[in-house]
């Protein structure tokens, strides 16, 4: 029988009420809610290109600024993975992709090692709509630290904000679909344990 690789995490602080659900074994269905628009478009993408059922409902203090939600989310996902991959018995362990959007070029890689390390080399550092675009480290430096992964993130080029942000989160949902696909039913590595 399958083990059912989906779970819901909430998560409640005085800055952010969080709810997600996250669905490993889905087909890219979404109902993503976070009070920031362009947060919202890249998770709906993080959703449609890993091919996981992802919903969020964040009430966060936005009228401070978006960063609370957007690495509480990044926190509560990383979470859930970690939960959801459990002893790592039988996944790939480790994902890469390389993802175009128009001029932009982003390579992600994972290794679901129990090794927590972010990498991130990608020049955002201004505004894309309401979005502060350094938000965007920001969340995978959640999501890696408490799914207990090595993440490394590069732009490789680009010169459009939307479209640089968009090929790194692309790129890390196809890197991610691969790491946590199951291709055996051992744990991948010479010490039989990560």
């Amino acid at each position: 029988m399958k083990k059912l690789r989906a779970k819901k995490f909430e998560r409640k602080t005085k800055e952010t009420d969080i709810a997600v659900e996250l669905n490993l074994d889905g087909n890219g269905m979404h109902d993503i809610k976070t009070g920031i628009g362009f947060f919202d478009h890249m998770l709906e993408l993080f959703a449609c290109h890993s091919g996981f059922d992802v919903k969020v409902l964040c009430k966060g203090d936005l009228k401070v600024d978006g960063h609370h939600s957007v690495e509480d989310i990044g926190i509560v996902l990383g979470k859930l993975l970690a939960e959801l991959v459990d002893d790592k018995k039988g996944i790939a362990r480790y994902g890469l992709s390389y993802v175009p959007m128009d001029e932009s070029l982003a390579r992600c890689v994972i290794d679901f090692s129990g090794r927590v390390h972010l990498e991130f080399k990608a020049d955002l550092t201004s505004k894309i709509g309401d979005f502060d675009s350094e938000l965007v480290e920001e969340f995978f430096r959640a999501v890696a630290t408490n799914a207990g992964i090595t993440l490394h993130i590069e732009l490789l080029y680009g010169t459009n904000m939307h479209h640089k942000a968009e090929a790194i989160f692309k790129a890390f949902a196809r890197a991610l679909k691969v790491a946590v696909s199951i291709v055996g039913d051992k744990v991948l590595s010479s010490k039989g344990v990560l």
